[in-house]
């Protein structure tokens, strides 16, 4: 498991998403797919995630006297740390929640700059709820919906199938220190 400094760099986060339950990329495909990010940039970032073992080198092939490798995720790698988690000031949380934030924006107009992007008919969603749970039933509701989305990740591929982007951000709408009085 990695840092939240080292995933949750805004050109980092774009490499890994841009990968997550992709084909293995080539960094010139990768470079296709992420046109803003400087060929010097994406490739300095792409040796980071490597080196740290969140992306790994799944072919080298030569090309024109140079190696290109094909590079995908390590999932298990992808995830911030609890210790490290835990380990981050208010400072670092926004910094990251931020950083979260402003990749889901990039992804939805990198979406709606598509001339036939149609949002009602290719499902696009954004809703938010407020549930008032326990603790244990707030853990039991977490793994319900990542069990959910796990199942269905790694499917294969093919024409009937679209790849659709699951982002989950949960927040408490107090601290849990707060005593919320009994309605009566």
């Amino acid at each position: 498991m990695a840092t939240a400094d080292l995933l949750l760099h805004p050109v980092r986060m774009r490499i890994l998403q841009a990968l997550f339950d992709a084909d293995p990329l080539t960094t010139a495909q990768l470079r296709d797919r992420l046109p803003d990010i400087a060929p010097a940039t994406m490739y300095r970032h792409i040796a980071v995630l490597a080196d740290a073992g969140v992306l790994e080198v799944v072919e080298e092939k030569r090309v024109r006297g140079t190696v290109e490798r094909s590079y995908r995720v390590r999932p298990e790698q992808a995830v911030v740390d609890p210790a490290a988690r835990t380990a981050m000031t208010r400072e670092d949380h926004l910094r990251a929640y931020t950083t979260f934030a402003a990749s889901l924006l990039t992804d939805f107009d990198r979406y709606l700059a598509h001339e036939d992007a149609d949002p009602t008919s290719d499902g696009v969603v954004y809703r938010q709820a407020a549930v008032w749970l326990t603790e244990e039933e707030f853990a039991a509701m977490i793994e319900e919906i990542e069990s959910v989305v796990l199942a269905r990740v790694g499917q294969a591929r093919d024409d009937d199938r679209i790849r659709h982007v699951i982002s989950l951000v949960v927040v408490p709408d107090k601290p849990r220190t707060e005593h919320v009085p009994d309605a009566d």
